[in-house]
C-alpha cells in the first residue's frame, strides 16, 4: 500500500513538473489558446469550476496534502506573475503588458490544471477534467481523451 502512495505521488510530481515545464515554453499564442480555452470551458460553467475547485481543495485538505498544494501554487503564481526565485516566464510577462485580460485567463487556466493534476488521485475523473479541460485546449496531454477544439467558434 505505502508503494502505490509512492508511486501516485511520484506520478503527480513528474506530471506537475511537466506542466511546469511546459508552461516555461509557452508561446504567446498558446497562452492565447488556453485564455480561449477558459472563455470556452469554463464562461457558462464557472460553478461547476468552483466546485471541483473546493472538492479538490477540501481532498487536498484531508489528505493533509495542503502545505504541498501552497508550495506548487505558489512556484506557479511567482513564475507567470511575479518572477520570484524562478524567472518568470518570458512570453508570459510580454504577453501580459501587451494583452494583460487573456494572460489572466491563461493564468487561471494554469492553475486549475496545477490543481486538478496535485488532487487527481483524490478526485473523480469528471473533476479532474473540469479543472485540467481549459488548459487541455494549449496543452493536450491533459486531457487526452478530449481532443483540442479545432478553433474559435463564434
Amino acid at each position: 500500500m505505502q508503494s502505490d502512495q509512492a508511486n501516485v505521488r511520484a506520478l503527480t510530481e513528474a506530471q506537475l513538473e511537466r506542466l511546469d515545464s511546459d508552461l516555461r515554453v509557452l508561446s504567446p499564442v498558446g497562452i492565447e489558446r488556453a485564455a480561449w480555452g477558459w472563455d470556452r470551458h469554463e464562461r457558462q460553467g464557472i460553478d461547476d469550476f468552483h466546485a471541483a475547485e473546493r472538492t479538490a481543495l477540501h481532498a487536498i485538505e484531508v489528505a493533509g496534502d495542503a502545505d504541498g498544494w501552497e508550495a506548487w501554487r505558489r512556484r506557479l503564481f511567482e513564475q507567470v506573475e511575479e518572477g520570484g526565485p524562478r524567472p518568470a516566464l518570458i512570453a508570459w510577462r510580454s504577453e501580459h503588458q501587451a494583452h494583460s485580460a487573456h494572460v489572466h485567463k491563461a493564468e487561471r487556466a494554469a492553475m486549475g490544471a496545477a490543481l486538478g493534476l496535485f488532487a487527481q488521485s483524490r478526485i473523480s475523473h469528471a473533476q479532474y477534467g473540469k479543472l485540467v479541460s481549459a488548459m487541455a485546449e494549449a496543452l493536450p496531454w491533459l486531457l487526452p481523451e478530449q481532443p483540442p477544439s479545432p478553433g474559435r467558434q463564434e
